[in-house]
């Protein structure tokens, strides 16, 4: 008899009113908007503009999520391509199949492409919305418990999840992986919040540490786990892949603190400016004038000095300007 474990839900579909909403991707949803939200309110505390990441995110999140169904279903390409198996099911992201890995790098593509529209340097953005990212994996991670998937070994630990028995499992009460990873996703972000303003991190070398941090766990989180996967050596695929771009995070934050060290003062560059406006047509105008006033100058100038000639002469008694004092003394 077991006195406590965590019950999984008896369907994976909301209904909102008529419509029905997958708990999976509303998780994602959910897990979007956060990043988004909260990314924004950093990128605005160091400079940016208000809307720029919201912006950029409009290119990254589609981006991500093909990137992270690839990522799945080429590393899991027997639940799609092998003998008795739908092909067609490969497109059906709605009922879960989303690698992390695949995400990221196909997310930051887009976020490049977003960046270099606005003009904005890519790592710097990064660091702005990692804390984000890691919250929203924290929130995506539910949606495997909408689904009973990736979880991990039997266990009658108190905190035991119960899973219903399904084509593809088995009754019985497992470790909830998923909130593993979800609490360990909540310790990240508030570990790369803490770094960032205690060492004043900028150039990438927040999201670095975000990849870093997120690795360790994912690596013996992954370890734990049961469902179906390829093995290198013994080890899960993921496993692998945590263990190398854990190098490469850590690899990334020394060479870049050496280089570049400190962090960036301008983060998004004014754009719009009556300056800028005006551009070289401006100045080319601006040339105009300055000469035309020139001109206008000396004209007036040669004006004057001929009225001064001729009063001048009218003073004298004649006009060919020679002074009266000096007509009299010439008669004496």
């Amino acid at each position: 008899m077991y006195l406590a474990y965590i019950p999984s839900p008896s369907t994976g579909v909301l209904h909102l009113g008529p419509l029905p909403l997958r708990g999976y991707a509303f998780c994602i949803i959910i897990g979007v908007f956060v990043a988004v939200w909260y990314g924004g309110k950093r990128w605005v505390a160091r400079g940016g503009k208000v809307g720029t990441v919201a912006d950029i995110a409009v290119w990254a999140v589609p981006f991500g999520l093909i990137g992270g169904r690839l990522y799945h279903v080429i590393t899991d390409y027997q639940l799609y391509f092998s003998e008795g198996q739908n092909w067609v099911d490969a497109f059906k992201i709605w009922e879960g199949g989303l690698g992390i890995w695949g995400a990221i790098a196909l997310g930051a593509v887009g976020a490049w492409i977003g960046c270099r529209r606005r003009g904005i340097p890519l790592p710097a953005y990064a660091d702005a919305i990692a804390p984000g990212i890691v919250l929203a994996q924290a929130i995506g991670r539910w949606g495997n418990w909408f689904n009973q998937e990736l979880y991990g070994k039997p266990t009658d630990l108190p905190w035991a999840l119960e899973i219903s028995a399904a084509p593809n499992r088995e009754a019985g009460l497992y470790h909830p992986t998923f909130l593993y990873e979800s609490l360990w996703c909540v310790g990240v972000a508030l570990l790369v919040v803490w770094a960032d303003r205690r060492f004043t991190l900028g150039h990438g070398r927040v999201f670095a540490l975000y990849v870093a941090a997120y690795c360790v766990g994912r690596g013996w989180i992954e370890y734990m786990r049961v469902d179906e996967a390829h093995h290198i050596l013994g080890l899960r695929l993921n496993v692998w892949t945590a263990a190398l771009v854990f190098l490469l995070a850590v690899t990334y934050i020394v060479i870049s603190a050496r280089v570049r060290p400190g962090r960036e003062e301008v983060v998004e560059p004014e754009t719009g400016t009556a300056e800028g406006a005006a551009g070289p047509v401006a100045d080319g105008e601006a040339e105009d004038d300055t000469a035309g006033t020139k001109a206008a100058a000396k004209t007036g100038s040669a004006d004057e000095a001929g009225k001064d000639g001729k009063a001048a002469g009218k003073a004298g008694g004649k006009g060919d300007g020679v002074p009266a004092g000096a007509e009299t003394a010439e008669k004496s």
